[in-house]
């Protein structure tokens, strides 16, 4: 079986940032990591979730809203992936910055946690997802086009 892109990436070496992750096409992966891999603690599920809910919402609905095609959690609990599609790398990380502002900044309800409207309603953490959006928007605040390779 042929070895997928994101296992050929030396994880012991991956600190936390935004990366490139693939290119297929118009549309590309970027690797959003919160966490140095393999490295506790990793990030709160149910924080994970909450920031799933912001940023997809906030993403969703912003300047690049018709460009975003995907966000959603790593299973290794160390960050999330986002595509997009016809967008510049430094559109991308200027786009990612804005919208981890936004979250960041959010107040009241998170979007989507109503029984109806997310299949584990109850797994929100809006603290600990906070925090950790402020850790990580510290991180990448100021990296730049250049830094978005592995």
């Amino acid at each position: 079986m042929e070895r997928i892109t994101s296992f050929s990436v030396d994880h012991n070496k991956l600190e936390p940032g935004v990366y490139i992750s693939r290119i297929d096409g118009d549309i590309t992966t970027y690797d959003l990591r919160f966490i140095k891999p393999n490295t506790p603690p990793f990030l709160d599920i149910n924080a994970m979730h909450t920031i799933e809910h912001l940023f997809a919402t906030y993403a969703r609905n912003g300047k690049l809203k018709d460009n975003v095609i995907y966000f959603g959690p790593m299973g290794c609990c160390t960050g999330f992936y986002l595509l997009m599609r016809d967008t510049s790398n430094e559109d991308a990380l200027a786009y990612i910055k804005e919208v981890m502002k936004d979250c960041m900044n959010h107040q009241g309800k998170i979007p989507g946690t109503d029984k109806i409207e997310c299949g584990n309603y109850l797994a929100h953490d809006a603290e600990k997802a906070h925090n950790s959006l402020v850790e990580f928007y510290q991180r990448i605040k100021d990296l730049t086009a250049e830094d978005l390779y592995y």
